[in-house]
């Protein structure tokens, strides 16, 4: 275990693990959950499965590599996916698209967290029992995982969800990511360490500052110790999520044609 990832053999790979891949030469990690058979299901931005334009910058840049996947030639059930839904099964070698494999830690004591220089890597959280994991991410295939969205919904989000089943109640600040953690966490310390630089003249002494904040605001908002987080199963997950479940969607589909249709035949 390093202090910036923890690197794996694919030979010590469980069924149940979270794990996780750098893109963009390690600008920013993918996250998904082994389920065996060399089969891992992740979470991507929909559109980005549909076509080739995207909504907003960052998540063109999180997920251009998976806008021009090839077909698999190994597991002709790769990259199933539901309509509407941005969770894929995908085979490892697509989910890993070359790059080195990592495993996510979990119950990791305060002062391993605060050691991490990179979010992303690890959580206080306990995981939940491997049957449990393995359930979660199945369903979420079957059903999606709601919008994506890089700072509250993202693939870390839902590999979390799926190893812990925790939920953060509180919708307005950040989801449960290390990595989004550290991309508020990471400028909010370098302003709040500011004022010291009057203090401490040494520039190294800032610099301290700087990361001690940086590393305590990602611990603040990591699911092990947040309080705004509560215990979802996965069936009831639609009704947090404001999720709809992919027969609501296709119901909807189909009134929204009957309603065109009654209006043509009215015109």
């Amino acid at each position: 275990m390093g202090l910036l990832t923890n690197k794996m053999e694919r030979e010590e790979l469980k069924a149940g693990d979270h794990i996780y891949t750098y893109r963009a030469v390690f600008a920013y990690s993918h996250h998904g959950i082994f389920v065996g058979g060399s089969k891992v299901v992740h979470f991507r931005p929909e559109h980005n499965l549909n076509s080739s334009s995207s909504s907003s910058p960052m998540e063109s840049f999180t997920s251009a590599s998976s806008s021009t996947e090839d077909i698999c030639p190994t597991f002709p059930d790769c990259g199933f996916r539901q309509p509407n839904s941005g969770v894929v099964l995908s085979c490892l070698d697509c989910f890993l698209k070359n790059g080195s494999l990592y495993c996510f830690e979990y119950g990791v004591s305060p002062s391993v967290f605060l050691t991490k220089v990179r979010g992303g890597t690890c959580t206080t959280a306990q995981s939940d029992p491997t049957d449990s994991v393995i359930h979660r991410a199945m369903y979420l295939l079957q059903n999606g995982f709601g919008n994506y969205d890089i700072f509250k919904n993202n693939c870390e989000d839902f590999a979390l969800y799926c190893k812990t089943g925790l939920l953060i109640m509180d919708k307005l600040g950040v989801g449960r990511s290390g990595q989004a953690s550290s991309i508020v966490g990471a400028p909010l310390a370098a302003v709040l360490s500011s004022p010291f630089s009057l203090l401490i003249p040494n520039p190294i002494g800032v610099a301290t500052v700087t990361a001690g904040m940086y590393c305590m605001s990602r611990y603040a908002t990591d699911i092990g110790v947040r309080r705004d987080v509560v215990k979802v199963s996965v069936e009831d997950l639609a009704l947090n999520l404001d999720v709809k479940s992919i027969e609501q969607v296709e119901e909807e589909e189909e009134k929204e044609e009957e309603e065109d249709s009654d209006t043509e035949f009215v015109r």
